[in-house]
This record gives C-alpha cells, sequence and structure tokens, in this order.
C-alpha cells in the first residue's frame, strides 16, 4: 500500500477509533460492561467495514479511474446497508448493549465520513500530469538552428 493510502487511512481511523474509545467510556458510565462492550464492537465494525471500503476505493481509483465516482456512490450505498443490516441483526442481543453498538455505529460513520473529507481536502493531489524531465532533456537535445 503506497504512503498516500496508509496516510488517508491513518487521518480517518484515528479519529474513528477516538470517537470509539469515548463511546467506549460513555457506554461503560451509562451501562455498565454490557454498554461499554456494545459500543467497542460498534467502532470496530465500522473501523473495519470503513477501512477495507477505503482500501477497494483507493485501488479501484487506480486501476480503473473512470469508474471511481459509480464506484465510491456504489460502496457508500453498501456500507450504509451493511450497517442497517448488522443493528438489525443485534438489536436484540444480550451479549451486549445494542442502544450503544447502535449509537456508536452511527456516530463513528459519520466521524469516519468527515474525517476522509477532511484528509482528502487537505491532500495534495495532482490533478494534471507533470512531464517527466527525461521528455524535457528530449525535446531540447536537438539542434537549435
Amino acid at each position: 500500500m503506497p504512503s498516500n493510502d496508509v496516510r488517508n487511512l491513518l487521518h480517518t481511523a484515528v479519529p474513528t477509533a477516538a470517537v470509539g474509545a469515548i463511546a467506549v467510556a460513555v457506554g461503560a458510565v451509562v451501562a455498565g460492561g454490557k454498554g461499554a462492550l456494545g459500543a467497542a464492537v460498534g467502532a470496530v465494525v465500522v473501523i473495519v467495514f470503513m477501512g477495507i471500503g477505503l482500501v477497494v476505493l483507493e485501488r479501484t481509483a487506480k486501476s480503473l479511474p473512470h469508474l471511481f465516482q459509480a464506484m465510491g456512490l456504489m460502496l457508500y450505498t453498501a456500507q450504509l446497508l451493511l450497517m442497517i443490516i448488522f443493528v438489525g441483526l443485534f438489536k436484540d442481543t444480550t451479549l451486549f448493549e445494542p442502544k450503544a453498538f447502535a449509537f456508536t455505529l452511527v456516530v463513528a460513520t459519520l466521524v469516519w465520513i468527515a474525517a476522509q473529507a477532511r484528509a482528502h481536502m487537505k491532500a495534495k493531489i495532482l490533478y494534471v500530469e507533470p512531464e517527466s524531465s527525461t521528455a524535457e532533456k528530449a525535446e531540447k537535445s536537438g539542434s537549435s538552428t
């Protein structure tokens, strides 16, 4: 994975993990151990789903740039649907507090999207391919007369 991709992943995963840690503390205070576990599971689910999506999207951008926008829309739609399915599957669980899980899932997803937008806006992405120095030397190597 190129360093720019890793940087984008870190700039989105770190704020999400920080919000997840805060959600675990709030879940522990409000609902005890089950609330903390629900918040932790919610944060991990968001980081894993969104992280995989970011990696897939960046690889698509490099290999098939003409499909980037459509792939991004499809990917976010699929991720949100998977989040809704997870909330539906675990709404009646006794393993952890489902409200803490759902709340953390929503908040961590919003933080991920905001952090990803910020990282993209701060990234210095060239939108014009600069000419290479070898092409410039080849042009100047001929006779000037």
